[in-house]
C-alpha cells in the first residue's frame, strides 16, 4: 500500500515538472503527452530524466515543423541524441548512441511515418476557425483505383475528346488519326514507364514531375523543365477556358455573344471566366476538389452515351440530315426547309436559302452563281456502322484556311465567280489543315499521366499502385481514343466530321449528335469536363511553382515561394492568372493547344531521360520497386518526344527548348548551389573518370600543354589566404583554362587540426570564388612544412589531370628570421619540382601584382631568356596577354650575348624563332662583356658568408643551451627517482638519460673545430661564391638598366647548389639578382618543349 502510494506521488510530481516545462519551454500537447509517458522511470531520477529527456524530445519534435529534409538518408529522421543510456546488452555501442541510433528506435520512426498528402488537403487542414488551430485529422490511405486510376482518367480525357476528335478523324481521316494517335499514346505510355520506376524508387513528394526531374538531373534541368511544366499547366487551364467558353457561346447560349467576332467573344467571356474560377481557388480548392467527383461521373456518362449511340445506329441510325448544295454543306441553322422552293396549298413559295443567295423573293431575281447550277441534296449525317461510310473516311482531306467542306463524291457545277463565297452560308475550314497541326492539337488530349504520382502520400500503397494505376489509365484512354477514332469513321458521314463547330447539324457538337439518348449529354459533359480541368489548372499550376520557388533554385521566384497563413500560394495564384490571360487573349483553341504541347512534351522528354540515366549509370540508390522498364524503351520515348515536337511545330519546339536552355543556364550561373544526388554528377563522374583514363593511356604532345598549376597559397592567424594577389595572377595567367589545384599546409596532426583544415580549404573556395577563380582546394596536414610541400607536389591531382607547374609566392623576410625553416622549405621545394620534372614559377613581391579589376593602360612585359628552359619564359608573357589586365602590355625579350657570339645573328634568328611560333614581341640582345670582378663584389661575398657563419654559430649556441638543460632536467629526474627507490628498498634501476655531458661535449667539439667566433671576421670569401655573386651583380645591373620601368620581369631561375651547405648563399644570389626590382617571376622550366612551331 505504501509502494503505492509513492508511485502515486511520484507520478504526479512527474506530471507536474513536465506541465512547468511545458508552460516555460512552450512545447506542444504531443511532446507534453509523450514527456509524461517518458517520466516513468527510477523515483532518484524523476526530475532530471524528465528535464532532460522532455528537452530532448522538444528537439526530435519540435512545434511547427514537418519538412523533411533530402540530405537526410531516412525518412522523417531527425538529429537524435539521448545522452542517457540505461541498456546494458548494448554497452559496447554506448559511445555511438548520440549520432547512431539503435535500429529498433530507428525502424519504429520508419513504421510511423505518415506523409502529408501533396495537394492541397494539407493547407485547408491549417485552416484557423475562431482563432484556434483545427486538429489534423487522419487521411484515409486511397487505393489504385481511386488514387491513381480515376484521376488520371479525369485529366486525360477532356475538351479535345469531345470538341476536336471528330474533326480530326475527318481531316486526317481515319488511317492519319490512328498513326496520330497512336504516336502519342505510345509515347505517354513509354513516358509512364519511366515515370513509375522513377516514382517507386522512393517517396515523391509535392511537385511530381519537377520533383523527380530535379532530383534524377539535377537542380538545372529540374528548375528548367519544372518550369516549363508549370507554363504548360497554366495553359492548359487556358485551353479548357476556352473550351468552356466555346461549348457555352455557341452550344449552350447561342445568344450570349455580345460581339460580333466569336474571338472578341471568347476573350471577354473567357477572362471573366478566368476570374471566376481564380475566386474559387483563392477562397478554397475543397469545393473544387468535392465537384471533381461529379465532373468526373458526367464524362463516363458522356462516353457511355457516346458507345450507346454507335450501337443504336446498327438498329436505327438517328434521322438527322445535311444539306448540301451541290457537293458543299450548308449551315443549316440559318434556314429550316433543305430546298430552294416549296409547295404550300399548290402554291409555289421560296425558302429562306432563295432568300440567303438570291436578291429578292422573285422567280426572275438575280442568284448567286453556284445557287443557280447546283440543286439542293440532303444527306444523312450518320448512316451507321454498317452503312460502308467507312471507306469514304479512311483517308484525309486538308486544305488552306477559308476553304469550303465538299463532298467529293457528290457531283457538282463549279461556278465562274467565287468572290462572293465568303458571305454565304458554306461551312469552311476555319484554319489551314495539315498532318503535322493536328498532332500538335491532339496531344494535349493524353496528357494528365502525372496525376497518380502528384498524389502519392494519399495512397496506400504507392510503389505499387502508381504504376498499375497509370498504366492502365493509359491504355483505357488509348482503347477509348482509338475505338472512337474507328467508330467516328464509321458511323459519320465524312462533311459532317469536318465540320468543326456542327454547323451542318443545327449548331450540334458532331459527337452530340451520334450519343443516345441526347445531345445534351455530351454537351453537359464536355461543359463540365473543361470547367473540372481548368479548375485542377488554376489549383495545380500555383502549387507547382510554390515548390520550385521554396527550393531556392531560381533566385527571383522566392517571392512566389509564400502565400497566406495555411500556405496557400496566394501570388503564385496571381501569377497563373497573368499568365493564363495570355493564352485566353489569343483566343483559339487550335493555337493554345501546340504550345502546352511543346512544354508537356518537353517535360515527357526529360523523364525518360532522368530514368535511362539512372538505369545506364547504375547508381546504387537505383531500386525501383517496378521491374518492367528498361534503358532503350526511355531512349524510344525521348525520341518519340522529341520528334512530336518538331513534328507539331518545329518553331514553337525551337523557342520552347530556348526557354528552357536560358533557364538552365541562369540556374548553372545564379542558382543555389544544390546536392541532390542527381544523375548528371553520376554521369559527369562516369565522364570524367573515362577521360582521366583515356589521358593517361598516351602522353601529352607539346601542342596541348599548357600550365596545370599546384599554387602554394600560405594562410594566416585566422586561416584566411595571407597573399590573395597570387590568386589574382593565377586567374590572369590561366584564364579559367586547364588544372588549376590551390593547396596550403598547416602543421601539426590531422586529429588535432582536421576541423581548421576544412576551415581554411572553405576559405581557400571563397577566396577562389572573389577571384572567379575556376579550380580545386585542397588543405593538407602535415607534422611539418617541409613534409606537407613534398606530399602536395607528388599526389596532388588525379591520373592524367596531374599539375605540370608549381606556382608559389617568394619567400619575404626570410633573412630576417633566426630560424632557417623558410629557407630550407623554399630550396627543398625547389629542388623537388625539378626531380619531378615540373615547372616551377616564384613571384617576388605578388601583393604589388595588379588584381583582376586593373587595367594596365600601358608597359611592358620584359622576358629575359638566359637558359634555355623549352620555351615557358616566351609562353607565359602570351598567357598573360591574353587577360584584360595585361592585354596593351606589350612583350619584350632580352637575350645575353659574350664576346665570342654574334649578336647581330642572334636577333635575327631570335626574331625568325618568334616568327615561326607566331608571337608578337621586340626583340633585344643585350652584350655582357667579360670584365673583373669588383671590390663591391667580393664586399657582398665577405658579408654574406660571414652572416651565413653567424648564424650556424648562433644556431648552434640556441641548441647547446637546450641541450643542456635536458641534460640537468635528466640528472634531477635520476636523482629523485634513485631517492624514492632507496626509500622503498628497492635497488636503483640504471637511468636512460637522452643527452649525456660526453655527447654535448663531442658535439660541441666537433662544430667547433676549425673555427671560432672571432675567426668569422677574418675569413676569405670562396672563390666559387665570388664568381656566383659576380654573375647576379651584373646581370642585376642590366636589367635594372633594361627593365626598371617595365610592368612585370620574367627572369630563369637558376638552380640550387648541389651540396646543400651553400643553400643559404643561394637565396642571397637570388636576393642580388631581383635586387632593385618590383614585379619578378622567376621561371624555372620542367624539362620538356612547352611551345612548337608546328601547327
Amino acid at each position: 500500500m505504501e509502494l503505492a502510494c509513492i508511485n502515486l506521488v511520484y507520478h504526479k510530481c512527474c506530471i507536474l515538472v513536465c506541465f512547468l516545462v511545458k508552460l516555460t519551454l512552450q512545447y506542444s500537447i504531443q511532446t507534453l503527452h509523450i514527456c509524461r509517458c517518458y517520466t516513468r522511470t527510477m523515483f532518484s531520477r524523476c526530475l532530471v530524466v524528465c528535464v532532460s529527456q522532455c528537452a530532448y524530445l522538444s528537439r526530435v519534435f519540435p512545434l511547427g515543423h514537418d519538412s523533411q529534409r533530402e540530405s537526410i538518408p531516412f525518412i522523417n529522421t531527425d538529429d537524435d541524441r539521448e545522452h542517457y543510456y540505461e541498456g546494458k546488452n548494448m554497452a559496447l555501442f554506448e559511445e555511438e548512441m548520440d549520432s547512431n541510433p539503435m535500429v529498433s528506435s530507428l525502424l519504429n520512426k520508419l513504421a510511423n511515418y505518415t506523409n502529408l498528402t501533396q495537394g492541397v488537403r494539407e493547407h485547408e487542414e491549417a485552416e484557423y476557425e475562431d482563432g484556434v488551430r483545427r486538429a489534423a485529422f487522419s487521411v484515409p490511405q486511397m487505393g489504385t483505383f481511386i488514387g491513381v486510376y480515376l484521376p488520371c482518367m479525369q485529366n486525360i480525357l477532356g475538351v479535345i475528346l469531345f470538341l476536336r476528335l471528330t474533326w480530326i478523324v475527318g481531316t486526317a481521316g481515319i488511317l492519319g488519326s490512328f498513326a496520330i494517335v497512336s504516336m502519342c499514346c505510345i509515347c505517354t505510355l513509354l513516358t509512364a514507364i519511366s515515370m513509375s520506376a522513377i516514382a517507386t524508387n522512393g517517396v515523391v513528394p509535392a511537385g511530381g514531375s519537377y520533383y523527380m526531374i530535379s532530383r534524377s538531373l539535377g537542380p538545372e534541368f529540374g528548375g528548367a523543365v519544372g518550369l516549363c511544366f508549370y507554363l504548360g499547366t497554366t495553359f492548359a487551364g487556358s485551353m479548357y477556358i476556352l473550351g468552356t467558353i466555346e461549348i457555352l457561346l455557341i452550344y449552350i447560349a447561342p445568344k450570349a455573344p455580345m460581339l460580333e467576332e466569336l474571338s472578341n467573344n471568347m476573350r471577354v467571356y473567357g477572362t471573366c471566366c478566368l476570374l471566376l474560377m481564380a475566386l474559387v481557388v483563392f477562397v478554397g480548392v475543397k469545393y473544387v476538389n468535392k465537384l471533381s467527383l461529379v465532373f468526373l461521373a458526367w464524362v463516363v456518362l458522356s462516353i457511355l452515351a457516346t458507345y450507346a449511340g454507335v450501337i443504336k445506329t446498327i438498329i436505327e441510325p438517328p434521322e438527322i440530315n445535311a444539306c448540301l448544295l451541290g457537293n458543299r454543306s450548308l449551315k443549316n441553322y440559318l434556314f429550316k426547309t433543305c430546298a430552294k422552293t416549296v409547295v404550300v396549298q399548290n402554291v409555289t413559295a421560296f425558302t429562306e436559302l432563295w432568300s440567303i443567295f438570291c436578291e429578292s423573293d422573285y422567280s426572275n431575281a438575280t442568284c448567286d452563281e453556284y445557287f443557280t447550277l447546283n440543286n439542293l441534296t440532303e444527306i444523312q449525317a450518320i448512316p451507321g456502322l454498317l452503312s460502308g461510310v467507312i471507306n469514304d473516311n479512311l483517308w484525309g482531306e486538308y486544305g488552306p484556311a477559308n476553304t469550303n467542306i465538299e463532298k467529293k463524291s457528290q457531283p457538282s457545277v463549279q461556278a465562274q465567280d467565287s468572290s462572293g463565297d465568303m458571305s454565304m452560308p458554306y461551312v469552311s475550314n476555319d484554319i489551314a489543315t495539315y498532318f503535322t497541326l493536328l498532332v500538335g492539337i491532339y496531344f494535349p488530349s493524353v496528357t494528365g499521366i502525372m496525376a497518380g504520382s502528384n498524389r502519392s502520400g494519399d495512397l496506400r500503397d504507392a510503389q505499387r499502385s502508381i504504376p498499375i494505376g497509370t498504366i492502365m489509365a493509359i491504355l483505357t484512354t488509348s482503347f477509348i481514343y482509338i475505338s472512337f477514332v474507328v467508330l467516328f469513321g464509321a458511323c459519320i458521314e465524312g462533311v459532317v466530321l469536318r465540320d468543326k463547330f456542327g454547323y451542318s447539324v443545327n449548331k450540334t457538337p458532331v459527337i452530340g449528335i451520334l450519343a443516345w439518348p441526347s445531345p445534351w449529354v455530351i454537351v453537359i459533359g464536355a461543359f463540365f469536363s473543361c470547367c473540372g480541368a481548368g479548375l485542377q489548372s488554376l489549383t495545380g499550376a500555383p502549387r507547382l511553382l510554390q515548390a520550385i520557388a521554396r527550393d531556392g533554385i531560381i533566385p527571383f521566384l522566392q517571392v512566389f515561394g509564400h502565400g497566406k497563413a495555411n500556405g496557400e500560394p496566394t501570388w503564385a495564384l496571381l501569377l497563373t492568372v497573368g499568365i493564363c490571360e495570355i493564352g485566353i487573349l489569343i483566343a483559339s483553341l487550335d493555337a493554345v493547344a501546340p504550345i502546352l504541347s511543346m512544354f508537356f512534351l518537353m517535360c515527357y522528354l526529360f523523364v525518360n531521360l532522368a530514368c535511362a540515366v539512372q538505369t545506364l549509370l547504375r547508381t546504387p540508390n537505383w531500386r525501383p520497386r517496378f521491374k518492367f522498364y528498361h534503358w532503350t524503351l526511355s531512349f524510344l520515348g525521348m525520341s518519340l518526344c522529341l520528334s512530336l515536337m518538331f513534328i507539331s511545330s518545329w518553331y514553337y519546339a525551337l523557342v520552347a527548348m530556348v526557354i528552357a536552355g536560358c533557364l538552365y543556364k541562369y540556374i548553372e550561373y545564379r542558382g543555389a548551389v544544390k546536392e541532390w544526388g542527381d544523375g548528371i554528377r553520376g554521369l559527369s563522374l562516369n565522364a570524367a573518370r573515362y577521360a582521366l583514363i583515356r589521358l593517361e593511356e598516351v602522353p601529352l604532345h607539346t601542342k596541348n600543354w599548357r600550365p596545370q598549376l599546384l599554387v602554394l597559397c600560405k594562410l594566416d592567424s585566422d586561416l584566411g589566404v595571407k597573399h590573395p594577389r597570387l590568386l589574382s595572377f593565377t586567374t590572369q595567367l590561366k584564364a579559367g583554362k586547364g588544372l588549376t589545384i590551390v593547396s596550403s599546409v598547416l602543421e601539426g596532426t590531422f586529429m588535432t587540426r582536421g576541423n581548421e583544415a576544412k576551415t581554411g580549404e572553405k576559405n581557400l573556395k571563397a577566396a577562389m570564388a572573389a577571384e572567379k577563380m575556376k579550380g580545386f582546394s585542397h588543405v593538407v596536414v602535415s607534422s611539418n612544412l617541409r613534409d606537407g610541400f613534398s606530399l602536395l607536389i607528388q599526389s596532388a591531382g588525379l591520373g592524367g589531370m596531374k599539375h605540370n607547374a608549381v606556382l608559389m609566392a617568394w619567400p619575404a623576410g626570410w633573412s630576417e628570421h633566426r630560424d632557417a625553416s623558410a629557407r630550407r622549405n623554399f630550396i627543398e621545394t625547389v629542388r623537388e619540382t625539378t626531380a619531378a620534372h615540373q615547372a616551377l614559377l616564384v613571384a617576388k613581391n605578388i601583393d604589388h601584382f595588379p588584381g583582376n579589376q586593373d587595367r594596365l593602360k600601358e608597359g611592358t612585359i620584359d622576358v629575359w631568356w638566359i637558359v634555355h628552359d623549352g620555351g615557358l619564359l616566351m609562353l607565359l608573357p602570351f598567357l598573360l596577354s591574353q587577360h584584360k589586365v595585361w592585354r596593351k602590355c606589350k612583350m619584350r625579350i632580352f637575350t645575353v650575348a659574350h664576346m665570342e657570339d654574334n649578336s647581330i645573328q642572334m636577333k635575327k634568328d631570335l626574331q625568325m624563332f618568334l616568327y615561326h611560333l607566331r608571337l608578337d614581341a621586340v626583340v633585344e640582345v643585350v652584350e655582357m662583356h667579360e670584365s673583373d670582378i669588383s671590390a663591391f663584389t667580393y664586399e657582398k661575398t665577405l658579408v654574406m658568408e660571414q652572416r651565413s657563419q653567424l648564424l650556424k654559430q648562433m644556431q648552434l649556441s640556441r641548441t647547446e643551451r637546450e641541450r643542456e638543460a635536458q641534460l640537468i632536467h635528466d640528472r634531477n629526474t635520476a636523482s629523485h627517482s634513485a631517492t624514492n627507490d632507496r626509500d622503498a628498498g628497492a635497488p636503483p634501476d640504471r637511468v636512460h638519460m637522452t643527452w649525456t655531458k660526453d655527447k654535448l661535449v663531442n658535439e660541441r667539439n666537433r662544430h667547433r673545430e676549425g673555427m671560432g667566433v672571432k675567426d668569422i671576421f677574418n675569413m676569405r670569401p670562396n672563390q666559387s661564391n665570388v664568381r656566383r655573386m659576380h654573375t647576379a651583380v651584373k646581370l642585376n645591373e642590366v636589367v635594372l638598366k633594361k627593365s626598371c620601368d617595365s610592368q612585370l620581369v620574367l627572369l630563369n631561375m637558376p638552380g640550387p647548389p648541389k651540396n646543400k651547405k651553400g643553400d643559404s648563399n643561394y637565396m642571397e644570389f637570388l636576393e642580388v639578382l631581383m635586387e632593385g626590382l618590383d614585379r619578378v617571376l622567376l621561371v624555372r622550366g620542367g624539362g620538356r618543349e612547352v611551345i612548337t612551331i608546328y601547327s
